[in-house]
């Protein structure tokens, strides 16, 4: 069976590229970062070699506890591939002046991150009106934080006229909704989960997506290795679209390999590849993502982070640091 989907992968899906007439001196391996607990379909490819194959080089994968020390292994050049990079960390990275390039998605989670509305508020996105006046929590200066104003924003409300409630971190603000101290709390991961039994989201994931809010985590290359080697960044990504319409079709038979891959049981793996989305090359270099959206969003997060005093500076715009030319 993990033959079969294999040769799938390489002849059906049509998309491997052939690592002749590289720019510079062909390196014989390369590193590429990713998060231990965070399954994706390329996992797949990673625990059967078959990234070793298509891009004919040995290819070490190299377990990393968070994007900055992703940007930190980039700039030393320890690193060549970021797979499943953070947003905001690949936006530090730039404010700090390292030359990154966005290549990719390599997974979106729009339900990761949201408001809940306490069951007896009353309140719903037809009334959100009602919101003015009352107590919000929300971790100032986070990305739930910038959700947050963008939200209140898209449905009318004032926020000036909104009682925001600053809280430390997410457990507090899942504690404020618990202990009924305010009508909404906005929260990502653990602490979502934490208050999703205690009401309902104000608007849900693919609704605050097709408001342009999206979560993802990128496929971030060193500029420079993009450079001088297209040809392996090419068939990199070329594998990973393979992979991932290889998800779509008959997912399955690569739950295993993708679970160990991540060091997770299978179960684990699988209910949280359920919360996960993974774009096809088309879906990523359209308008809705890496075509217009996602440089726009860049630059509207990062001034919002410059603004709270998270980041130093934000760049006049994001283009020339996102492509799409190795989507196809």
């Amino acid at each position: 069976m993990k033959r079969g989907i294999i040769f799938l992968l390489a002849l059906g899906a049509g998309l491997f590229t052939t690592l002749g007439g590289a720019a510079g001196h062909k390196p014989t391996e390369i590193s590429v970062g990713y998060f231990l607990q965070w399954p994706t379909p390329a996992q797949f490819a990673q625990a059967t070699k078959t990234f070793d194959s298509a891009l004919g080089l040995k290819v070490n994968w190299v377990p990393f506890a968070s994007g900055k020390d992703m940007n930190a292994a980039l700039a030393e050049n320890r690193l060549q591939i970021a797979y499943a990079q953070g947003h905001v960390p690949f936006l530090v990275g730039l404010s700090q002046g390292l030359d990154l390039t966005m290549v990719g998605i390599a997974v979106g989670y729009p339900d990761s991150d949201n408001c809940i509305l306490a069951d007896n508020s009353g309140i719903t996105r037809d009334n959100a009106s009602l919101l003015e006046g009352n107590k919000v929590a929300v971790e100032i200066g986070s990305v739930s934080h910038y959700r947050l104003l963008r939200l209140l924003e898209h449905l009318e409300v004032d926020p000036s006229r909104v009682e925001i409630v600053a809280t430390a971190d997410g457990t507090a603000t899942a504690s404020a909704l618990q202990q009924g101290e305010v009508v909404m709390a906005c929260a990502s991961g653990g602490a979502l989960r934490a208050i999703a039994t205690l009401g309902k989201p104000l608007l849900s994931g693919a609704e605050l997506e097709a408001i342009g809010l999206r979560l993802f985590d990128t496929v971030t290359v060193s500029t420079a290795f993009m450079n001088e080697h297209s040809e392996i960044v090419q068939a990199f990504m070329d594998v990973v679209e393979a992979t991932n319409k290889q998800w779509r079709i008959n997912p399955d038979p690569m739950r295993a390999a993708i679970a160990r891959a991540a060091q997770m049981g299978q179960d684990g793996a699988s209910r949280r590849l359920e919360d996960f989305s993974f774009p096809s090359a088309e879906q990523q270099k359209s308008e809705s993502w890496m075509g217009s959206l996602v440089p726009t969003y860049s630059k509207s997060l990062a001034d919002f982070f410059v603004a709270q005093g998270q980041l130093g500076e934000a760049l006049d715009n994001y283009d020339r640091f996102i492509t799409t030319q190795f989507l196809r």
